[in-house]
């Protein structure tokens, strides 16, 4: 078998059911020469379990790739995932986040060589969440406005993630104050881009290290792409226990050092030295 085009990280942790739509959402693409590399941080067995299930249900082939539960280590399983990808193109996602039909597509003809792709996120609220079911996936209602406004989902700019097409997206992602950074939930690159800053920085836990891995990218001089209102996944809810003062804080030391000495370079990151 030749390579894929594309490689896609899927982080997750103990979460089952958000996981199994993730994967519904990725067997609906309209590009579809792609594997699904999971960034498993330690979940248990039902996690297994599943992707068992599933990889016999999808027309992907499904990497598991998993490390000890040694609480929150996002960024030392996906530098594993990382080097475990099999194509020269990597998007990373959340297995929380729906991807769109054309999610895979719009990363695959927007790439370029020194850029990384910035996508975005609609958060839904946790009992719409619940409710979406294989069929509202495969129908793509969960991304139709009309669908969410019958369940209860306001009027509201954001909206227009979800609505925006054609022209009208390239323009609010033109338009945007939001900065195009490195989003865990929905971001591109080159896999030797990534490499050449060394991974993630696995100092850090929750709060920024998908940022401050951007922010080293830049320092190696790779550009982004804003593609907010292009590439779009639907964002579901979840408590976020592993947030805590102490890790934001560390953090922050972290990016501001990197800023401060423009680095593009971690000794935390794939390769220890």
């Amino acid at each position: 078998m030749t390579n894929p085009k594309i490689s896609i990280i899927v982080s997750t942790y103990n979460s089952e059911d958000w996981l199994r739509k993730v994967l519904w959402g990725f067997n609906c693409q309209t590009f579809k020469d792609f594997e699904v590399v999971i960034a498993d941080d330690g979940s248990g067995p039902k996690t297994k379990e599943l992707l068992e299930q599933m990889g016999k249900e999808v027309f992907y082939p499904i990497v598991h790739v998993w490390q000890e539960d040694e609480g929150f280590q996002k960024s030392r399983i996906l530098n594993k995932a990382v080097v475990a990808c099999n194509s020269e193109y990597i998007i990373m996602t959340d297995g929380d986040c729906i991807p769109r039909e054309d999610f895979v597509e719009v990363h695959y003809i927007n790439k370029a060589k020194g850029f990384f792709i910035s996508g975005g996120y609609y958060m839904l609220p946790m009992d719409i969440s619940k409710i979406i079911t294989k069929e509202d996936i495969e129908k793509q209602n969960c991304f139709n406005i009309q669908w969410l406004k019958s369940n209860g989902i306001s009027k509201t700019f954001k909206n227009n993630k979800l609505t925006a097409k054609g022209f009208i997206s390239k323009l609010f992602n033109k338009l945007t104050p939001t900065n195009a950074s490195w989003n865990g939930h929905n971001s591109s690159g080159w896999k030797n881009d990534i490499l050449e800053v060394n991974g993630f920085d696995e100092r850090m836990q929750y709060g920024g290290q998908d940022r401050e891995l951007g922010e080293r990218l830049f320092n190696l001089g790779i550009r982004s792409k804003q593609l907010r209102y292009s590439a779009v996944c639907v964002h579901l809810d979840h408590k976020r226990g592993y947030k805590t003062p102490e890790s934001i804080a560390k953090n922050v030391a972290i990016r501001k050092e990197v800023k401060k000495m423009g680095s593009h370079w971690t000794s935390y990151g794939i390769i220890k030295k």
